[in-house]
Formats: structure tokens, sequence, C-alpha cells
């Protein structure tokens, strides 16, 4: 194997331990890097792995990886207790990509080591969905009502109180929303394994309720059913989804996906000090109460006498807990969750990176399974066409775009190749005619053509007239995209715009139209003396300005918009 450094994610628990040392063992790779939320874990895990293995070096690498470097020490419930933080977790969030891509730990982690391969076996969608986004709501409705009864009886004490706790009620649920972490997430981990050119990431996930269905008698510790937990298998489910898009998008790294489907266990057996969160859980004197009045669910602890630590035998099932015999009993009973090994899951994980089928890997069970093009719809395809382009002669209309099929680049190209198709026809003429007479030919003729103007303005396109000057518009702009009704105009922001969906008949974009027809009849000398291998995604096969073939022809090359399978 050519793959020399492996970075493990979550590589001190309880499957990610198992990997490292199966990887270690079988592989013999120059580095290991061993990254987990805690420092202490990934210390006393890495003591262990230079004895057993000396020949090979590890990097221990801990704290949060799905926020931004800065706070990847800090635990979570802390950072949102800061109004400062909780703005920087929303820039995270929903600011620009950019930025956030350069704050993240998990990017600088990759940038850092640079991995062949990454294995993470963190439990990402109980990261991501045990946020109590349920609760939170809930606490947030309450204090609304409580606000609205305010308002009604214009009773104001109390409203600063209030509007501090709504405040932080709601950009702390905002901040903790499912989907906008998971997206943002896998975005930034897939631009940084294309950066520093990750050959695999292998994704040990989870079905979220080890195997079981709707009816699973096991949350953890919350009464059933449980939204957290079913907030977690769709956030799981989620991420397949998206490592599924991982998959089939081009220049980016091999995707496999391995979901045990039961309980997985376990680390040891020991009698131990039982904690919850990392921290002791102790053992109190217990007291009477009278059942009437109101219930506290949180008594004081210091009104309970502490009798010490509690301490029980029982089995170490890592992420999942520590589970007392009578648990561990029931949850792995048969036609219960059961379970299975660390060592049997780090084992198909190696023949994966390997590269051997297991019939594990999800990803390319879901890929099997979909239903792909048909040759009967490429035939029916054409019927289609040739039905528009009558009716279009017939009506004296013009079938290009509606704008309802986005990016707003997709209606913007297919007008301006349409504005060249019915001036000049084919690629040679638009080669042969200099840029600034194109600009001023397709100026004059849109500005003439009232029907093909109102209509690209009414979309939301707007054209932009060849000295950029001016602007013929509609009543909505499609693009720049803003919750504002008004945005500042530099040049800047015009250059910035016509590229992304404006009509542009600037002669520098007529001059970039035809260097983009100059490379597709580049494609089209081999076609007669190379058969049908001449025919790639480079080429471009009609000598006229065919626009959606135009337009994809442009998407396959220049905007890596291609599908790969």
């Amino acid at each position: 194997m050519s793959d020399r450094c492996f970075l493990v994610l979550g590589g001190s628990g309880l499957v990610g331990s198992q990997i490292v040392r199966t990887v270690a063992r079988a592989l013999e790779p120059d580095k290991i890097v061993v990254a987990s939320l805690f420092r202490g874990e990934v210390r006393e895990f890495l003591y262990d792995a230079r004895k057993e293995f000396p020949h090979i070096e590890f990097v221990g690498a801990w704290g949060d990886v799905f926020v931004r470097d800065e706070f990847s020490l800090e635990r979570r419930r802390r950072l949102l207790q800061s109004s400062h933080r909780r703005d920087m977790l929303y820039d995270d969030l929903f600011g620009g990509l950019e930025a956030a891509y350069g704050r993240s730990a998990l990017v600088q982690l990759i940038q850092q080591h640079k991995p062949d391969v990454i294995v993470d076996s963190i439990n990402t969608a109980t990261a991501i969905s045990y946020q109590d986004i349920e609760s939170l709501s809930q606490q947030t409705y309450d204090i609304l009502q409580q606000l609205r009864q305010i308002v009604d009886h214009q009773d104001l004490e109390g409203l600063d109180a209030l509007g501090q706790a709504l405040e932080q009620n709601v950009s702390t649920l905002l901040i903790s929303q499912s989907l906008p972490q998971l997206i943002r997430h896998v975005q930034m981990l897939h631009r940084a394994m294309r950066e520093v050119g990750t050959r695999l990431y292998l994704k040990i996930g989870t079905t979220g309720t080890g195997g079981m269905g709707l009816n699973i008698p096991y949350t953890h510790s919350e009464d059933r059913p449980s939204a957290k937990l079913m907030s977690k298998t769709a956030v799981a489910f989620a991420h397949t989804g998206l490592l599924f898009l991982m998959a089939r998008t081009p220049n980016g790294p091999l995707v496999k996906e391995l979901k045990p489907g039961a309980m997985i266990g376990y680390r040891r057996v020991a009698y131990k000090s039982v904690k919850v969160r990392g921290r002791p859980q102790f053992r109190y004197e217990s007291q009477v109460q009278a059942l009437n009045g109101r219930l506290p669910l949180r008594g004081d602890e210091n009104q309970y006498t502490r009798l010490g630590k509690l301490h029980m035998a029982g089995v170490d099932t890592g992420e999942n807990g520590f589970f007392a015999r009578g648990e561990f009993e029931a949850i792995t009973h048969i036609n219960q969750m059961e379970f299975v090994t660390p060592e049997e899951i780090a084992q198909q994980t190696l023949l994966e990176i390997k590269g051997s089928n297991t019939g594990y890997d999800v990803i390319a069970g879901v890929d099997s399974s979909i239903i792909n093009p048909s040759f009967r719809a490429g035939v029916l395809r054409q019927t289609a066409l040739d039905k528009l382009a009558r009716i279009e002669e017939e009506t004296h209309s013009h079938s290009v775009a509606l704008g309802q099929l986005g990016p707003p680049e997709l209606s913007k190209l297919l007008y301006e190749a349409h504005l060249l198709r019915l001036n000049y026809r084919t690629l040679r003429n638009v080669l042969e005619t200099p840029a600034s007479e194109l600009s001023e030919t397709l100026y004059q003729f849109i500005t003439e053509n009232e029907l093909l103007r109102t209509q690209i303005t009414s979309i939301g396109v707007p054209i932009l007239a060849p000295d950029g000057r001016s602007l013929i518009r509609g009543p909505r702009l499609n693009i720049p995209e803003s919750i504002y009704h008004e945005v500042d105009l530099t040049d800047e922001n015009v250059n910035a715009w016509a590229q992304k969906g404006w009509v542009d008949l600037r002669p520098s974009n007529c001059k970039t139209w035809q260097e983009r027809f100059e490379r597709m009849r580049r494609t089209q000398h081999m076609l007669h003396t190379r058969g049908t291998s001449s025919v790639t995604m480079k080429t471009y096969l009609p000598e006229t300005i065919e626009i959606g073939s135009v337009v994809a022809w442009l998407f396959n090359n220049d905007y890596q918009g291609h599908r790969i399978k």
C-alpha cells in the first residue's frame, strides 16, 4: 500500500482504538494521527500504542473538530453561555464558507497532516443531534408565551430578564440545528481532503438504533419514544446521503461507510466508579417527601447527605456508556439490540482500506441500488426536443429558461447562448466576428426584440449593456441574493453579479464566449479519425450553437458539474 499517513478521528475510542491497532499491525504506515475529544484518553492510548508499535510515528490530537480551532478545547455548554461566542458560532455556521473553512479545527488538522486515508469513527450523528433541540424549542416557546402575556396586560415588570432569556434561547436554537451543522461539516471536510489529496475517506457510521426499529426500547436515559434518538437516526442517514453525494463528486477521495447495526461492545468488564458526562456520580442518603403541592425534579444536592461515590460492576462499552450486568444482559439478548465487537468492525475497515469488497459498504450498496438513466429515456429525450422546437417555430416564441432550474448561471448562460445562436447560428461565425461587434449586435438585437427582452427580465435576469453602466431589468433580480431590498453598487460587485446571473453583453464577456467556442471546436477535428474514442466529455458534437448542449458542455468542463457514474 502507498498510504503512509492515516488520520483516525475518534481514534482513542472503542472502535477507533481497534482500527488504529489493526492498521498499524497490518499496513505498517509511517504515521498514524490519533484524534479524539479528550487529551487524557489520547495520551493514555498512545502510551500503549507506542510501546506496541515502536516503528510507527504516532501523533496525538484532541479537541472538538466540529467548531473553529480556537474553540476546540472548550465545552460546548460553556461556549453557549457567552453571547459573543454564540455570535461567532452563528457566523461559522451561516456566514461565508470561505472564512469558516479557514477557522475550522478539522480543516486545520487535515491541512497539517495531509493524510492519505481518513477513518472517521466519531459518532457524528450523536455529536450533532444530541444538542436537545426539542427541550430548547419548548423552553423558547414558553418564554414567548410569557412575553405575549406581558404585552397583553401591559405588565412590563420582568421584561428585561425575559428578553435576555429569549435572546439566549433563540440564538442557541439557531446554532444547534442539526442539518446546517452537518452540511457545513461535510462541505469543509470534502474541500480539505481534495486540497491535500486524501485517497480514501471511510466513515464508521451508525443506524442510530443499533439495528432496531421505531419500537426500540432503549435510549440514552431519556424516556421513549425518544425525540433525541429519532433525530440521531435522521442525522445518521442524512449523513449517509451527503457521503453518497461526496462519492459522486469529481476529483475527490474514495468514500465508504460501514454502519454497524448492533450495539458495539465491549472495552472491559470492571468494578469502578460510575461517571455521568465525565463526572463522578455520588450516592446520597434518601429522604421521604409527602406527595402534595409541587414535586421538584432537581433538588439541592447540599440538602442531601453525600455517602461517597457510586461504584458498580459493569461493562464499559465506550461511547455507548457503562452498563450494569442487568442492562448489558437485556440489551444484548437475542432479538434485542445484540452486539458486535470493535475488532470485527476494525477487520472490515482494514479490508475496505485495502480495496476488498466486503459487502458492508453502505455507499456502494446505495450506489448499486438506485435506478440509473435509461436507453428509453435517451430516445424519448430527442422526441421531446423535436416537439419543443416545432412549437417554438409555430408560436414564434423562445423556450430558453424560466429561472426555476438553478443555479442562476444556468439561465444567464442559456440566454447568452440563445442570443448568439439567433444572430450567428454557428460557432465558426461567432469566432470570425470581433468581440466588440458581437457586443453591439447583441445589444441592438435585444433592444429591438421586445418579446425576448421582457421575457428575460421578467424572470429576474437583468441584461447588462455593453458599456457596463446601465442595466435592463424587471421588477425583481435573482442576483444578487440578499435578504435586503437594496445593496451597494460597486464595480467589483457588478462584475461578480454579471458573472453569476446577469446576461452580460459587454465585449469582455463576448470574448469569453469566443474562447469557449474555440475550445469546443478544437475537440471536433478527431471525430472522423478516431471513431467512438474521440467522443468524450470534452467533445462538442454539433457545428451549430445548440444552447442546451453548449451549457451542458460548460457545466461538464468549466464548472466541474458532471456526474461520474
